[in-house]
């Protein structure tokens, strides 16, 4: 008897054990990321990586003048989702993420050996890799689009100089057309013509970024720089950016050059393709490109870093994220994003098939080593995070509340604050 009495408690009990895992809820992954960080291709992708593991992940997406307080604050009380979008670049996994502290680390997973080293570098602290950058990186290069009809209509030839972008804006005011769209209200947009210029104020000034990093100089002392504010200032002041400016957002910019009403925008090389997927009557070829000539740059700004998946070290799904991180970075799926999302022209992995229109290649293929270099917000440090309030002092510069050298001052002492904050030997005092 006491036999059977064992072997039917052991029986009841694997039954209850098969129900308790029945009855397991499946795993959902939280992720959260800015608007314009997750695409139809990706939320595609995890529809099939649900199908294939039962894994499902729920996009939270948060819009771009709010995400970084929201990400903050999550972070800070502990109550961040599984997975969380940041912009790569040591100083902000540091600074904005504390990533050591706030995410997981990747070194040792099979897809960090096929990223380009110069990318892993800036998702990487201390040896300790962080972060995942599914980006175009290269594509994602920030140049003037400008509509070759318009050009050719008007006899305007591509600026090289900022005299000549002044020109070619001032021809095209006076014919009735708005030279360039460019969202101010996006808050972050306007920055873009500052510190991607970084180049050009290493070719003026050699070893500035070292200078600046070692606190040996400063934003406000440079003459380079200066120019570079005053000018946009003064494009502004010319109406080159529209009366509509201020109001302006980045979900208007495919229709604002679809249309013909704008000559110009500043968006990323591959922006054609994603605007002819918006708008197929309008061919990618319609569009050039060239380099932001302000201070009369003709140096290719480069940016190694982007946004970047990071795993939350306080989730209960760490496995579940990185099976996910994993299936994203098969090469045959790499090369579904690259073909169904145009703003993924390139991805920074090995032996994918680029996007790139033969224009662009040629573009690209057009500098040589000597004038191509790395945009400020990734060399010099504690300047990508501030990027918002950098927007907020160009806008009170546009508006006349503050003078284009406040742009700077401003931008050194949060940087002393952040370094000081940070404990940066260079800031001892």
């Amino acid at each position: 008897m006491k036999k059977r009495t064992l072997i039917v408690v052991l029986g009841l009990l694997m039954l209850l054990a098969v129900g308790s895992l029945q009855a397991q809820e499946p795993v959902t992954l939280t992720y959260m990321a800015r608007q314009d960080w997750i695409h139809d291709a990706e939320i595609e992708l995890g529809a099939q990586f649900e199908a294939e593991t039962g894994i499902h992940v729920d996009y939270q997406i948060i819009p771009s003048d709010q995400y970084f307080t929201v990400l903050q604050t999550r972070l800070n009380t502990g109550e961040a989702t599984d997975i969380f979008g940041g912009q790569s670049g040591v100083t902000d996994l540091i600074i904005n993420y504390n990533v050591e502290v706030n995410a997981v680390d990747l070194t040792d997973e099979a897809w960090v050996d096929l990223m380009d080293p110069l990318v892993v570098a800036q998702a990487t602290v201390n040896d300790k890799v962080y972060g995942l950058t599914l980006w175009n990186t290269m594509g994602n290069t920030w140049v003037v689009n400008y509509n070759k009809t318009i050009f050719d209509e008007n006899n305007l030839t591509v600026p090289t100089t900022y005299d000549e972008l002044k020109a070619t804006c001032e021809t095209l005011l006076g014919v009735g057309i708005i030279p360039m769209f460019e969202p101010i209200a996006a808050g972050w947009h306007h920055v873009l013509w500052f510190p991607e210029l970084g180049p050009r104020y290493e070719e003026v000034t050699p070893g500035l970024a070292d200078m600046l990093n070692a606190n040996e100089a400063t934003f406000a002392d440079d003459p380079t720089m200066l120019t570079v504010v005053e000018q946009l200032k003064e494009l502004y002041d010319l109406g080159c950016f529209g009366d509509n400016a201020l109001a302006d957002s980045t979900e208007f910019m495919n229709e604002a050059l679809a249309t013909g009403e704008y000559a110009m925008a500043l968006t990323n090389l591959t922006a054609p393709q994603t605007l002819e997927q918006a708008f197929p009557d309008v061919s990618a070829d319609t569009f050039g490109v060239f380099v932001m000539p302000l201070a009369d740059n003709q140096n290719l700004n480069i940016n190694p870093a982007g946004p970047t998946k990071f795993i939350y070290s306080g989730s209960e799904h760490i496995d579940e994220a990185k099976q996910y991180f994993d299936f994203l970075t098969r090469p045959e799926n790499l090369q579904y994003l690259i073909d169904n999302d145009p703003v993924m022209a390139t991805l920074p992995f090995e032996g994918l098939t680029y996007n790139l229109l033969p224009s662009q290649q040629e573009f690209l293929a057009s500098f040589a080593p000597e004038h191509r270099g790395t945009v400020y917000q990734t060399a010099v440090n504690y300047v990508n995070p501030q990027w918002m309030d950098i927007g907020q002092d160009l806008t009170a510069m546009f508006i006349e509340d503050i003078q284009p050298h406040d742009v700077l001052v401003k931008i050194d002492e949060r940087r002393a604050q952040m370094a000081q904050a940070a404990q940066d030997p260079a800031w001892a005092e």
